[in-house]
C-alpha cells in the first residue's frame, strides 16, 4: 500500500499482454543465447508498471551496492557483454521476493536483502533470478500453458478452498495478490532446479562462494517457518518468494551437493557494512503492521484485524487472511457518494465474467467516520460465499474501503475489523517511526540472548535474532563478529 493505489487491475492487464507476447515470438532462444531485440522491448515496456506494483525503485548508497553486485553476477550469464546491458532494481517492498523479466531486468526487495548474511548470498539469489531468464522459463511456462503466467496460480493461493473456479474468486484472488505482492512468476520444480545450478555457475565465474546459494535457501526456509509460526499458521506457505520458488528447505541440500568442492569469498562483512541502516519491514510511508493493528501514518487511519488473522501489507492493498475468510483494505476514485462507489467496488470484483452488486446498502458511522456497506451472496465452485464491501469517506474526495470474503452466512467474523476502522491524530502519526537493520561488533560478554534483547519486537526476539543472522539452534557468537539486530529509527 504505497500510497494505497485504486485496486484496479489495468495495469496488471496491461503487463499481462506486455509479458503474453513472449509467445509469438516464434523459436525460443536457447540459455546461450544474448538478449535479442524482441526480448529487450518486452522488458523494457513492463519495468515501470512493474516497478509500480512493487513499491518502486531505491536510491542512495544501498540500492547502488545491490546495482553493483547484481550487474556483475548478470554478465557471468551470456545474456549481455557489459554490465550496462542489464538493470538491476532494488525495491521499497517489506515482502521477501525477488525475480527477473525478459530482457535483462533483475530485482529484489530490500526485506529479501536484509535476510541475507553476506555479498555472496546476494550474488546468488540476484543469479538465480538471471538464470531464469537465461533459460527462458517464463517464455517456455507461457508457451506450455498458451496464456501469461505472470499472476501465477492465483485463484489457487486464496480463494481454492472458498471459491472454487469461479469468476469472482479470481478477480478478488488478483486484487490480494497484488497486495501481496505476488506479481511474480510460478515455475516448476525441474525449472527452479536449473536456475539453482545456473545460478551457482555464475557464482563461481564471479569467484564467489558457491555455498552461498544453499544458505540463503536456508534462511528463506527458516524465515518461513518463523512466519508461519507467528502468525498462528500451521504451515510455511506464505505469498513470498518462497512460495513462488517452491520447496526451499529440500533444495538445499541439491544446491550443497552441486557447490561441493567450490570455494570463493563471502564478503560478509562488506556486505553487512553497506546494508547498515536499510529499512526493515513496512516503510511507515506505506503503513504499518504492528501485530493485529495497521496504521497509515500518512493518511492518518487505522484498524485492527480479527483474532487468528494475520495481515500483508502491499504496495496497492493490505491483505488480512484467515481460515474463514479473507479480505484487503485499499481506495479508489471517489466522487463524494459512498453508494457509487460501492458499486464502482463490486463492478470491479465481478469484472468481465459476472455482473456482481450489492443486494442492498446501509448506511452507519464508524467512530465517526461515514460510512456504508453493501453484501452480496455469489454461487461459487464451493457453494455460496459472502462478498462485502465496507467503505469509509475520510474527505469529500478520499474514500477506503474493505473487500471481503467468507463462506455464505459467515461475514460476522470482520465485524470487529469494520467497527475497529478510525481516524489517528497527527501526535500518533508522528510516533510511526520505521524499523531498520542496526549492524553492531559482538564484544565479549554478548550473546545471542543478550543481543536479542535489543531487537525492536515485543515477542519471539531470539527466534527473529537468530534467523535473521543465519544461527542455527547450536550456534554461537563469537567477540569481533558482525551482526545484524533490528531497532527503531528514523
Amino acid at each position: 500500500m504505497r500510497r494505497l493505489k485504486p485496486l484496479a487491475l489495468a495495469s496488471v492487464a496491461a503487463l499481462s499482454v506486455t509479458l503474453g507476447s513472449c509467445t509469438s515470438m516464434g523459436n525460443i532462444p536457447s540459455a546461450s543465447t544474448p538478449i535479442t531485440q524482441p526480448e529487450a522491448k518486452m522488458g523494457a515496456e513492463a519495468h515501470p508498471q512493474l516497478l509500480a506494483e512493487f513499491g518502486g525503485a531505491m536510491t542512495g548508497p544501498q540500492a547502488q551496492y545491490v546495482e553493483q553486485v547484481g550487474k556483475n553476477i548478470a554478465v557471468q550469464s551470456g545474456l549481455g557483454n557489459a554490465q550496462s546491458d542489464f538493470t538491476v532494481t532494488l525495491l521499497n517492498s517489506s515482502v521477501n521476493n525477488a525475480f527477473a523479466i525478459p530482457g535483462g531486468y533483475v530485482y529484489t526487495t530490500r526485506q529479501l536483502v536484509t535476510l541475507m548474511n553476506n555479498e555472496a548470498e546476494l550474488a546468488g539469489v540476484l543469479g538465480h533470478e538471471v538464470g531464469h531468464v537465461a533459460a527462458r522459463h517464463s517464455q517456455r511456462r507461457q508457451a506450455a500453458a498458451q496464456q501469461n503466467t505472470l499472476l501465477g496460480a492465483a485463484g489457487a493461493i486464496l480463494s481454492g478452498i472458498l471459491l472454487g473456479d469461479s469468476g469472482i474468486g479470481q478477480q478478488i484472488s488478483r486484487g490480494i495478490l497484488q497486495g501481496s505482492q505476488m506479481l511474480t512468476l510460478r515455475f516448476s520444480r525441474d525449472q527452479e532446479l536449473q536456475a539453482d545450478e545456473l545460478g551457482i555457475q555464475y557464482l563461481n565465474r564471479a569467484g564467489y562462494d558457491p555455498r552461498a546459494m544453499a544458505t540463503v535457501l536456508q534462511s528463506l526456509a527458516a524465515q518461513n517457518a518463523l512466519d508461519a509460526s507467528l502468525q498462528g499458521r500451521d504451515d510455511a506457505r506464505v505469498p513470498e518468494w518462497a512460495s513462488t520458488h517452491p520447496d526451499p528447505a529440500s533444495r538445499v541440500q541439491t544446491a550443497l551437493q552441486r557447490a561441493a568442492g567450490g570455494t570463493g569469498v563471502t564478503n560478509r562483512d562488506t556486505f553487512l557494512t553497506r546494508i547498515d541502516g536499510l529499512v526493515y519491514g513496512d516503510d511507515p510511508a506505506q503503513g504499518i503492521i504492528e501485530g493485529r493493528q495497521f496504521i497509515h501514518p500518512v493518511f492518518r487511519l487505522s484498524f485492527t484485524a480479527p483474532q487468528g488473522f494475520y495481515m500483508v501489507n502491499g504496495t496497492r492493498a493490505v491483505s488480512i487472511n484467515g481460515q474463514s475468510g479473507q479480505a484487503q483494505l485499499s481506495t479508489g476514485p471517489y466522487d463524494g457518494n459512498l453508494g457509487n462507489y460501492i458499486r464502482s467496488v463490486f463492478r470491479a470484483l465481478g469484472g468481465n465474467q459476472q455482473t456482481l452488486a450489492p443486494a442492498s446498502m446501509e448506511q452507519t458511522t464508524v467512530n465517526g467516520i461515514p460510512a456504508a456497506y453493501g453484501i452480496a451472496r455469489v454461487n461459487s465452485g464451493n457453494g455460496q460465499v459472502d462478498v462485502v464491501v465496507f467503505a469509509y469517506e475520510f474527505s469529500n474526495n478520499q474514500a477506503f474501503h474493505f473487500a471481503a470474503i467468507s463462506q455464505a452466512g459467515r461475514s460476522g467474523v470482520f465485524t470487529p475489523m469494520f467497527n475497529s476502522m478510525r481516524r489517528i491524530s497527527q501526535a500518533e502519526a508522528n510516533q510511526v517511526v520505521p524499523r531498520r537493520i542496526d549492524v553492531v561488533t559482538v564484544r565479549s560478554g554478548d550473546t545471542i540472548s543478550s543481543l536479542a534483547r535489543r531487537m525492536a519486537y515485543d515477542n519471539a526476539q531470539e527466534q527473529r535474532f537468530r534467523v535473521l543472522n543465519g544461527l542455527g539452534s547450536g550456534d554461537t557468537l563469537q567477540a569481533g563478529q558482525k551482526v545484524k539486530i533490528v531497532v527503531r529509527g528514523s
